[in-house]
């Protein structure tokens, strides 16, 4: 648990167990709806399945943006050679706050909580990218 990437391969095992648990749910909830796949084509199309359901589809998602920053801050601090202890420590804390992001998103919701963690992820992020900016000089 000590290497850079770990807290990668994390937050990746997260996000396609999101993938699995949103089709677990969306698809019994289309049959419901009586939805056929192919109407689902334009975004927006779903949103009249179950609040339940679309909330996991919305975490998924938010699981491909800005993760994005941390993959690739990640992979630069490992190719810099800064992997130091605390860099680790920093990894893991930002993956930890996405784990309790989306269990809060998926399942009670409240957006306020929600939005708490996703701005304390995202300090977390700054602070790693603010390193690496003060390694240049």
């Amino acid at each position: 648990m000590t290497s850079m990437l770990t807290p990668v391969l994390a937050l990746i095992v997260l996000s396609l167990l999101v993938w699995i648990w949103m089709y677990v749910t969306r698809i019994p909830a289309m049959q419901r709806a009586g939805i056929d796949p192919q109407n689902a084509r334009h975004p927006g199309s779903l949103d009249g399945l179950p609040s339940s359901t679309r909330q996991v589809a919305d975490n998924y998602n938010h699981l491909m943006e800005q993760p994005t920053i941390f993959y690739a801050l990640v992979f630069y601090i490992v190719l810099a050679g800064h992997s130091d202890a605390f860099a680790v420590y920093l990894a893991w804390s930002y993956v930890g706050l996405r784990v309790v992001h989306t269990l809060i998103q998926c399942t009670v919701n409240n957006v306020t909580m929600r939005f708490s963690v996703f701005a304390l992820s995202t300090l977390v992020l700054m602070a790693m990218a603010a390193r690496e900016v003060v390694r240049l000089f």
